[in-house]
């Protein structure tokens, strides 16, 4: 595994962060960060086989403590603005790879995965694009020249692309941007197609803002995706942006919504997290926010299909936020001395819940280390309590040899049986798969402790004695 392969690597370089950070201090006049000895973000997510990752700013990476952020805490990287179109064809076919190449370097250097952003947008279009005139034809064949220039020039070295970036209107409807008003929806489809035979191997996405519900405008989204899908064009992804706000964040709803896109087959992605906050902040603020960010991760988390989370900055000293909402700010999980605030520590309990080990950060998710679990950490009883024709009640107990801060356990029904409902869990299905994470009530357990929760299936009935595992790792039948 990767996190095996680099292992040695990252615990070096995280052994300079604060050394490199107390440097940093002495220049920019601010408290270096204190963290080098706990499990990065990046250790606990690998755990759990997903990736976390962040936007990076190209002109911050000569920055030496932003760049050990960037480099330590996250599997992967996104460029701000750097594959943009404006900054990638600033003249009609003369291209400036400067920026992309410079961030491509810099995560193969880190055993990083690159996600592009973005091919096709209504904004950040160079001047002679957005202004110029040009027959349908025409424009549709610039933007395929484009998307496949692009996508070629970092073939097999960005794993995910977001193709087309905020197609939609808030009600729904399609966005009347110049591809839109010029080729309509079509547009979407052909730079899919042009994305695809470009690099057949890398992951493609559709992404939006204000999605992350059900509204009118993910509505759109999905069906525009289910067409997509029954039309047979390549897309692989849907990305939710996730730019929120302190204190308004629901994450059963999100959950929910992301499943929906799950179900369609599809892969989905927290690809531009921040939760923003009236400013000045404060002690209270923080911890709500914290609380949010756990929010967001937890929903990801109990979507089997949901692959990572990627948060829109490192530091509040660098965040777009406050240029484009006046008065608001302190979005990051850094602060501006980078300094990680309550919302990073979220964001990594998070994580550990799902199955990262924070006992472990030399080497995460090795059975054959010591400080990992064990087989037989965990054993499980799987009931069924009552059945009929068309359904199942079911109890599950599961005893845990480590105490646990958040669980997450899951199992498979047999094929069309359905979860109905449940109870002392929040509870999800992809497919067979069922996943249940703990509910506000029940997540601290002690070692030596159990974990109980039941639900009732339709469609037909479950099996007993089904293998549950428990963060990730199968469990002995109790």
């Amino acid at each position: 595994m990767r996190q095996h392969r680099v292992s040695t690597v990252r615990r070096l370089a995280r052994a300079t962060v604060a050394a490199s950070a107390a440097a940093a201090a002495l220049t920019f006049g601010f408290s270096a960060p204190s963290q080098a000895a706990d499990p990065s973000l990046r250790e606990v997510a690998e755990s759990t086989g997903r990736f976390i990752g962040t936007a990076v700013n190209d002109g911050l990476l000569s920055n030496g403590t932003y760049s050990d952020i960037v480099s330590t805490e996250f599997d992967s990287v996104t460029a701000e603005n750097a594959m943009k179109w404006d900054a990638v064809e600033p003249q009609r076919g003369q291209y400036n790879w400067a920026g992309g190449d410079r961030l491509v370097q810099f995560a193969q250097a880190n055993d990083q995965l690159v996600y592009g952003h973005t091919l096709v947008w209504h904004s950040q279009m160079p001047g002679w694009l957005q202004n110029g005139s040009f027959s349908n034809t025409e424009l549709r064949q610039i933007m395929t020249d484009h998307v496949t220039t692009q996508v070629s020039r970092y073939k097999g070295k960005v794993q995910r692309w977001d193709v087309v970036n905020e197609a939609f209107n808030e009600d729904g409807s399609f966005r009347q941007s110049k591809f839109y008003q010029q080729l309509g929806a079509s547009y979407i489809a052909d730079s899919f197609r042009a994305a695809r035979a470009a690099d057949p191997d890398a992951k493609l996405f559709i992404n939006d803002y204000n999605t992350e519900l059900d509204n009118a405008k993910s509505d759109g989204l999905y069906r525009l995706v289910s067409d997509l899908l029954a039309q047979g064009v390549p897309i692989d992804g849907v990305g939710f942006q996730n730019h929120l706000i302190v204190g308004n964040v629901n994450g059963p709803a999100i959950r929910q919504n992301l499943q929906r896109f799950a179900d369609l087959g599809l892969e989905v992605v927290i690809t531009e997290l921040d939760i923003r906050m009236r400013m000045p902040s404060d002690s209270s603020k923080l911890q709500q926010q914290a609380r949010d960010y756990r929010a967001v991760a937890d929903a990801c988390l109990a979507v089997s299909r949901c692959s990572g989370i990627t948060v829109w900055g490192v530091s509040d000293r660098d965040s777009w936020v406050p240029d484009v909402f006046p008065g608001e700010g302190a979005a990051c999980p850094w602060d501006e001395n980078y300094r990680p605030k309550p919302a990073y520590d979220a964001l990594r309990d998070a994580f550990v819940a799902a199955g990262g080990d924070p006992g472990d950060p030399d080497d995460p998710g090795d059975p054959d280390d010591p400080g990992d679990p064990e087989p037989g950490d965990c054993s499980a009883v799987f009931t069924v309590s009552n059945r009929w024709d068309t359904g199942s009640v079911v109890s599950v107990t599961i005893r845990t040899g480590q105490a646990l801060s958040g669980w997450r356990a899951q199992f498979d029904l047999p094929a069309g049986v359905r979860l109905a409902n449940g109870w002392n869990g929040s509870f999800s299905q992809s497919g067979n798969t069922v996943t249940v994470a703990n509910a506000a009530y029940n997540g601290t357990v002690p070692a030596g402790g159990t974990v109980s929760f039941g639900f009732q299936t339709s469609g037909g009935a479950a099996q007993d004695g089904t293998r549950v595992s428990l963060g990730g790792q199968e469990c002995a039948a109790g």
